[in-house]
């Protein structure tokens, strides 16, 4: 796993909310696959061509990554505006590698991240 468990607790309880509450990160906002409840999760989101790649810096078995895929979509707010997203699927890192964009910042090979979370923007 890339980043301990305990930290992600710590995370949600803690940093979460005051990221949130600043308004300075995109925030995706999903539902919950068993409580049905609506979550709203703060993290770097990275355009790529027709979406969004997402960093899931705790593995893929996180609960907002196990939402996501059973919900089929989420709702990313971003620099003021929601975007709605569809289709996630995780991808292996040369895919997601090859996704970014020129400039975005790949997350640091310490952590040892295999596994990206992929969203297509919904077509209007």
């Amino acid at each position: 796993m890339p980043m301990p468990r305990w930290w992600g607790h710590v995370n949600k309880r803690v940093f979460n909310p005051r990221a949130i509450a600043s308004g300075k990160w995109p925030v995706l906002t999903h539902v919950g696959r068993v409580s049905g409840a609506t979550y709203r999760t703060p993290m770097d989101a990275y355009p790529v061509d027709g979406g969004y790649l997402f960093v899931p810096v705790y593995g893929s078995r996180s609960d907002w990554v196990r939402n996501v895929l059973a919900a089929g979509g989420a709702v990313l707010r971003i620099d003021g505006a929601d975007v709605e997203l569809t289709a996630p699927r995780l991808v292996g890192a040369d895919e997601a590698i090859q996704a970014f964009l020129n400039g975005a910042v790949r997350p640091p090979k310490l952590l040892r991240i295999t596994e990206f979370l992929r969203m297509n923007l919904v077509a209007d």
